[in-house]
Parts: C-alpha cells; structure tokens; sequence
C-alpha cells in the first residue's frame, strides 16, 4: 500500500494520506509508517474510528510490548479493562464531567507540563498513540517539541558536556512539583528510572536530548548544578521554532515518537468541556524482529 506524508512543520510532523489503521495488517505498510517515524517524529492520521481493542492490536502490530505500569494505575483501575489504554479524559466512570478537586484531574493537570511518556520507566516509552474520541468547542491543542533539533542546535561545546550524563525521572517528582499529593504506598508504586540525557536512535543513529517534566534530577552533578542545567535545556528545546501545536479534529490519531519528542496538553476550559481521549504508548525494548532494520 502507497501513500505519502504531508509535512506540518518546516522540522517535523506530519500529515499522512487517508488510510484506515484498523485494516493495515502488511508489513510493508507497517514499515513505512515506522519509516515516517523516523523522519518525522509525529505523524497525524484523520478519521479512524478505533474501539479500544483496535487501537491496542494496532499498537502491538506496529511496534511490539505496550506500556502497562501507568501512574494513574496507582489511584484507580483502568475504565478501559486494560491498563495499557490510559484514559487521557476529563470524565469519570460514569462519563460525567470531572469535579474541579477530584483526584484524577489534579493528577491530569500535570499533563500540561512538557514530558515524555513512560520515561519514569525501564523499559521506556516508544511510541504514544491517541486517539481523538470527544473534543470540546474550544481550543484543547496538544504542542510538540523536535528533541532532535534541540540537540542539533546545542553548542559543540555543550554537546560533549552532556555525553554520559544519566537523568532520574519520576512521574511522582512531576506531579508534587504542582501541588500534588501522594500516599506512602502509592509512592512506594512510583521509584522512577534512570535514563541517558542524550539517545541515539537505533533505527536511524540521530541523537536526540531526552527530557520531561519527570527529570527530577541528574545524578552525575550536583543537584542545583544539575536542576539548572535541565532548566536551561528545557528552554532550549522548546523555541517557538521547534514547536508544533496540532489542533486536533475528532477521529484524528496522532502517533509520535517519544525518543524524538516531548509534548504537553494546552489549557481549555475543563470544569465546563468534555473531552475524551485514549493512549496507547509501546516500550522501547529494542525493535521487534519483524521491524526492519537500517542499512
């Protein structure tokens, strides 16, 4: 199957040709989506129309092992039934507008800070898949920061200084930083992982910075030093130039790559507008053996 990707943003993202995800099954197909991955980072595919189980098979045919330790998990059970379908909503159970205190939205607001999926955990996140089931009648758009860019752009320099440098990252540590409150158990359930600051992509040997909300601290230098220094390049990174703000449109199914990207939820309205939203996020536990490999 043939079909091209129509760049977004003059350094990532984009767009693909109309092409319905449930029926792609072939590996040809599925290669040159993972192909676009690698060029683009974001790739945004309209109108699909995914149950939960056709979004989960499609994750697992595209990229292998799915992300099952949510942090969420630790204040409830999935309304889905499976823990690698995270409800990115602003309802309940019931489907009912959350209340402006409820746990689950103080979790949810740290959602607007700049992360990247699933890098509190070893193995980390891969690639995120969400898919677009309610949107409300204002702006709700999601930003994408290009983490390859942002190395590319670093001083010679800085660059070398940051070889080796290794990053703990804490879902926990994001979320107390606005307020938020966990449980002695709960805590216990969130230890974090500890990653490079700087990734090579196996697939196509671009290095890229890899950062998030979660980096709590770097455990080669001092931890003002070290806080500091993820400041800096937190700003670095997301330059107006770098940045893609997808305005989403319901059926819409966005897949980035969390190696080349952060991203975070823009504010709306969410006492007063209903938006429903799943995400699917594969483990970066090394490429499947039917994912070709780069010559």
């Amino acid at each position: 199957m043939t079909f091209a990707f129509h760049r977004l943003h003059p350094r990532f993202a984009a767009e693909a040709s109309p092409l319905d995800l449930r029926c792609v099954h072939d590996d040809e197909t599925l290669e040159r989506i993972r192909e676009g991955m690698d060029e683009h980072a974001v790739l945004v595919f309209r109108d699909q129309a995914f149950s939960s189980e056709e979004q989960l098979d499609f994750a697992t045919r595209l990229d292998g092992d799915l992300h099952r330790k949510t942090g969420i998990s630790v204040l409830q059970e999935s309304r889905f039934g499976d823990e690698a379908l995270t409800d990115v909503s602003n309802v309940d159970a019931d489907g009912e507008l959350l209340e402006a205190d409820s746990r689950k939205r103080q979790y949810g607001l740290a959602n607007r800070l700049w992360h990247t999926d699933a890098s509190f955990q070893d193995p980390r996140g891969r690639y995120s898949m969400l898919a677009a089931l309610a949107l409300p009648p204002v702006a709700a758009d999601t930003e994408f920061a290009d983490m390859r860019a942002a190395y590319d752009t670093l001083e010679d320099e800085t660059k070398a200084g940051l070889e080796g440098l290794r990053v703990h990252h804490s879902i926990a540590y994001s979320r107390v930083t606005l307020g938020f409150e966990f449980s002695e158990e709960e805590s216990d359930r969130l230890k974090g992982a500890v990653q490079p600051l700087v990734l090579n992509n196996p697939r196509t040997g671009r290095r890229s910075l890899y950062l998030a909300s979660h980096a709590s601290r770097i455990l080669d230098r001092p931890v003002p030093d070290g806080r500091l220094l993820l400041r800096d390049l937190m700003e670095h990174a997301t330059r107006p130039e770098l940045v893609y703000r997808h305005t989403w449109r319901s059926g819409d199914f966005v897949i980035w790559d969390n190696r080349a990207t952060m991203h975070r939820a823009r504010a709306f309205d969410d006492t007063r507008h209903r938006r429903e939203m799943r995400r699917v996020t594969t483990l970066d536990t090394g490429d499947p053996a039917r994912i070709a490999q780069p010559v």
